[in-house]
C-alpha cells in the first residue's frame, strides 16, 4: 500500500511539470517500485554477504596445501641442537594449526616429545589419564640451564581447545623451560596416507587401508614428515606416569648402537606368541613369540625413542618401508596384526634386530593383564615379569596406575 501511495502522489504532481519532469518522476517511481519488489526476495545485503563467506570458508577448507602448522603458544619463564634454535615448521599458514609457544630462546637445546591427542574432548577417560600424565612429567621433570622440553600434540580441533586450557593449569609448576605445539591431525594424515596406505591392511584392524587408520603409522614414517632439522622424538602414549625425570629417557638415545634407528621396550604379554601362531606352528624351534630373555617377544609402542636423522640415512630401513617388502615379510611370517606401529615394528625386528634399541622394560612398564586371563595363563609371568627399577608405568588397556 505504501508503494501505490507513493505512485499516486506523483501522478497527482504531473500537471504542474512540464513532460521531461514527467518522464524523470515516473522513472524514479518505477526505480523505487523495483528496488522494493526484487528487495522482497531472499538477497538482501545480509545473505549475500553470508553466501560470500560461506563460499570463501568452503574455498579455504578445499585446500590442497594443508600443512603441520603452528598456532598455539604456551611460555613458562622458568630457567637446539637441532635443533639449533630454528622453528619447527612442515608446513605452511594454512587450515592446520601452526604453533609454538613457549619460553625457549633461540639458542636453546630443544628436546622434542609427542603424544596423540586426538578425540580427547569426548572422553572423559582420557582427560584423567593426561592429567595423571602431565602432572607427573611436571613433578619429576628436570632440565639444565639453556634447556627446553617441547611438547606435540597431534590433535583435533576441538581436543585442542581442550588441551591448551587444561595444559595452563598443568604446566603451571613447571620449574624448567618449555613450548607447546599443536599440530592437525587432518593435515599430518594427508601427509601420511601416501606413505603407509599400503602396510595398513597388514597391521590394521579390520580389512583394507582406511584414511583415518594412517595416524597410527605416525612413528614408521615421521622422518619423512617432521623437517630435517628435527632430528630426534620421543613419542608417547597418553596414560602413562612418569616416575622419575623424562630428561633421563632422552638419554638412552646415546646407548643406540651403529645402524640402531628406533628404542623401544619389549612387549610384556604374549600378544605376539599369539599372532605368530601359524609361523611358530611351521617353524617349531623359533624364537618369534618366546619370552625373554632368550626369545623375541616384539614390542610395545607406548614410549619409543625415534632417532629421525638415523631414519632418513638407514637404506634398509626405508627399504623395508616399501610396499613390497612389507608384504613380503608379512607373507613369509604369516602376520596380521591389529596393533599399527607396534606391529611393523614387532615384524620387521624379527628380521632385523639391529635395527633397534631395546629399551629397560623399566621405562615403559606395561600393567595390562588381559592376555593373562585368556588362555595364557601359565605363561604369562615369563613376559610380564620386569626386574629393576620402574621409571614410567603404562596404564595400556585401561590398567589401573599405582598410587606413588
Amino acid at each position: 500500500m505504501g508503494i501505490l501511495r507513493l505512485v499516486a502522489r506523483i501522478m497527482g504532481r504531473i500537471s504542474t511539470f512540464r513532460s521531461y519532469q514527467f518522464v524523470l518522476l515516473l522513472a524514479a517511481a518505477l526505480a523505487v517500485v523495483a528496488f522494493y519488489y526484487f528487495g522482497s526476495e531472499r538477497q538482501n545485503f545480509s545473505s549475500t554477504t553470508k553466501r560470500i563467506k560461506q563460499t570463501q570458508a568452503s574455498h579455504n577448507t578445499n585446500r590442497n596445501d594443508a600443512d603441520l602448522t603452528v598456532d598455539t603458544v604456551l611460555s613458562h619463564p622458568a630457567g637446539s641442537e637441532e635443533q639449533g634454535g630454528e622453528e619447527l615448521d612442515v608446513g605452511g599458514e594454512s587450515e592446520g594449526f601452526r604453533s609454538t609457544t613457549g619460553n625457549g630462546d633461540a639458542g636453546d637445546h630443544r628436546y622434542h616429545a609427542l603424544m596423540m591427542f586426538t578425540k580427547v574432548d569426548k572422553s572423559r577417560s582420557l582427560q584423567d589419564k593426561f592429567r595423571v600424565a602431565m602432572l607427573s612429567m611436571v613433578k619429576h621433570g628436570r632440565f639444565l640451564e639453556g634447556e627446553v622440553l617441547v611438547l606435540h600434540f597431534v590433535s583435533d580441533e576441538a581436543s585442542k581447545e581442550l588441551g591448551e586450557r587444561m595444559l595452563q593449569e598443568f604446566l603451571l609448576d613447571a620449574t624448567f623451560k618449555y613450548e607447546v605445539s599443536f599440530h592437525d591431525v587432518a593435515a599430518l594424515t594427508q601427509k601420511l596416507f601416501p606413505i603407509v596406505e599400503a602396510m595398513q591392511k597388514h597391521f590394521s584392524a579390520g580389512s583394507g587401508a582406511y584414511y583415518s587408520d594412517a595416524i597410527f603409522f605416525l612413528s614408521v614414517a615421521m622422518h619423512h614428515i617432521m623437517p630435517e632439522s628435527l632430528t630426534r622424538i620421543v613419542q608417547l602414549d597418553l596414560d602413562l606416569k612418569y616416575r622419575t625425570n623424562i630428561r633421563d629417557l632422552f638419554q638412552e638415545f646415546d646407548h643406540f648402537p651403529p645402524g640402531a634407528v628406533i628404542g623401544i621396550t619389549r612387549e610384556m604379554q604374549p600378544v605376539y606368541r599369539h599372532t605368530f601362531w601359524q609361523y611358530r606352528k611351521e617353524n617349531p624351534q623359533t624364537r618369534v613369540g618366546e619370552p625373554p630373555p632368550d626369545g623375541l617377544p616384539g614390542f610395545n609402542s607406548g614410549v619409543m625413542l625415534l632417532d629421525l636423522g638415523a631414519m632418513r640415512a638407514s637404506a634398509l630401513y626405508n627399504q623395508l618401508l616399501e610396499p613390497s617388502n612389507v608384504a613380503k615379510l608379512a607373507d613369509q611370517y604369516r602376520f596380521r596384526g591389529h596393533l599399527g606401529d607396534q606391529d611393523f615394528f614387532t615384524m620387521i625386528g624379527m628380521e632385523h634386530p639391529e635395527l633397534f634399541y631395546s629399551l629397560a622394560c623399566g621405562w615403559n612398564r606395561q600393567l595390562c593383564t588381559w592376555w593373562r586371563d585368556h588362555g595364557y595363563g601359565e605363561v604369562f609371568q615369563l613376559y610380564y615379569r620386569c626386574g629393576g627399577p620402574i621409571y614410567i608405568y603404562h596404564g595400556n588397556c585401561n590398567s589401573p596406575i599405582p598410587d606413588d
